[in-house]
């Protein structure tokens, strides 16, 4: 039979599935136990097939999660960075508006600008607030589901197949030389039931 290419076993998840498995996965508890069936609506071909797909998925759900923990890290350099510019702005629109009070005093207008002031200040802390308070939720919960999609059991379950060769509809044919055959039955895409096991 022959050997599955590199190039395939590295392809991204198709993004149907991707976002099947994973919308699936959100439903569950957060401390379920996850695994995928995968239904082939034919015998088994390769020996490795079921290893092989398993490989690239959890390899797959491996660089998922770690897209999400880079984001989160960009996320918190950005808040820090906005962090420190939001207590300088605060600092400052404080310490401003005590000047102009002081300078003032006695005057109407001079209360007015220091509470106009201290409103603006703490307008500058809205960003590194939200950052630290809302915005790195969704990413870390992304970036803990992705990893325990790259850790859950996969297998495969075998339907009766149509002929001797229904692997091919599934898997790429490489010759002897290393050259990628295209077939009829390769060319079309093909419905796939993918189904779950809790």
């Amino acid at each position: 039979m022959p050997s599955i290419p590199r190039s395939f076993r590295d392809r991204d998840l198709d993004p149907k599935a991707e976002e099947f498995i994973v919308g699936w996965a959100k439903d569950l508890p957060r401390d379920a136990s996850l695994a995928l069936v995968v239904d082939l609506d034919r015998e088994a071909g390769l020996s490795d097939e079921a290893a092989v797909l398993r490989d690239a998925i959890h390899e797959f759900f491996r660089h998922r999660a770690e897209t999400y923990r880079q984001r989160l890290r960009e996320l918190f350099r950005v808040g820090r960075t906005s962090l420190v510019i939001g207590l300088v702005a605060l600092a400052g629109a404080i310490a401003f508006g005590d000047f102009l009070a002081g300078l003032m005093k006695g005057n109407r207008l001079g209360q007015i600008a220091r509470e106009s002031l201290t409103i603006g200040g703490w307008v500058s802390m809205w960003r590194p607030l939200e950052v630290f308070l809302y915005d790195c939720w969704p990413i870390r919960n992304e970036a803990r589901l992705s990893e325990r999609l790259s850790a859950m059991p996969i297998r495969i379950r075998y339907a009766n197949a149509a002929g001797p060769d229904a692997w091919r509809a599934d898997w790429p044919a490489v010759s002897p030389r290393g050259e990628r055959k295209t077939t009829e039955a390769e060319a079309r895409p093909l419905d796939r039931q993918v189904d779950t096991a809790r």
